[in-house]
């Protein structure tokens, strides 16, 4: 079972997302918060296993709640809400650390699925909006090709055409099968990407494979 909290100043968002996630068996809707401020105060008493985190809040944003909650020992998982894919406040979550984000449009079935694939530890990014965030941040001109470049010559031909995936928002089972891998062989891949590269977030790998000319 799978706990969630919702992160949102709209009272019909937080309804909309109840009526969504509330019926599946495997997800228990634990709590809400309509604030940054308040939503402490919830995620720490109920300890959930996914927060769906909006960006824009009165009081504390979602980019100040979320970095709060990360700085803590075994913080929970941080699905953010926006309305648009390219917004850079998302960006600037991504690189806090979120494990994704969802167009509060997302067709019922799809947010659903997006909440079970962060609970099991694997990001949300489409591969669409992927590249947005990634032109979004690099401002489509790649300024700092040669030093990716560099630190992309420190992974081996496995890791990189791995790390290429992770750019094109793959999921670890969707690398697994491009790349006749083994889902397990997917990780262990990517722990080495990211020990190699000094981070511990598929977006910075992204964002290094784009500045490198690989996509």
């Amino acid at each position: 079972m799978t706990r969630l909290v919702i992160v949102d100043d709209d009272p019909m968002v937080r309804t909309g997302l109840r009526l969504i996630l509330g019926g599946e068996p495997d997800l228990d809707l634990v709590g809400e918060a309509g604030d940054g401020r308040q939503a402490m105060g919830v995620i720490r008493d109920l300890r959930p296993d996914v927060v769906l985190m909006d960006i824009r809040m009165p009081i504390q944003d979602g980019l100040a709640t979320t970095e709060l909650l990360l700085a803590q020992p075994d913080p929970p998982r941080i699905l953010v809400l926006t309305t648009f894919d390219a917004d850079d406040m998302v960006l600037r979550a991504l690189k806090l650390g979120a494990d994704g984000f969802l167009l509060k449009d997302t067709p019922p079935p799809k947010m659903i699925e997006a909440v079970r694939t962060v609970a099991r530890g694997e990001p949300v990014l489409s591969p669409s909006v992927t590249r947005q965030v990634i032109t979004a941040a690099t401002g489509g001109r790649g300024p700092q090709r040669q030093e990716a470049q560099r630190e992309l010559a420190k992974l081996t031909e496995r890791e990189r055409e791995v790390a290429i995936e992770v750019a094109r928002g793959s999921s670890n089972a969707e690398i697994a099968e491009r790349l006749y891998m083994s889902v397990a062989t997917v990780k262990a891949n990517i722990t080495r990407i990211f020990s190699k590269l000094g981070t511990d977030n598929r977006v910075h790998v992204a964002l290094k494979v784009r500045d490198a000319g690989f996509l």
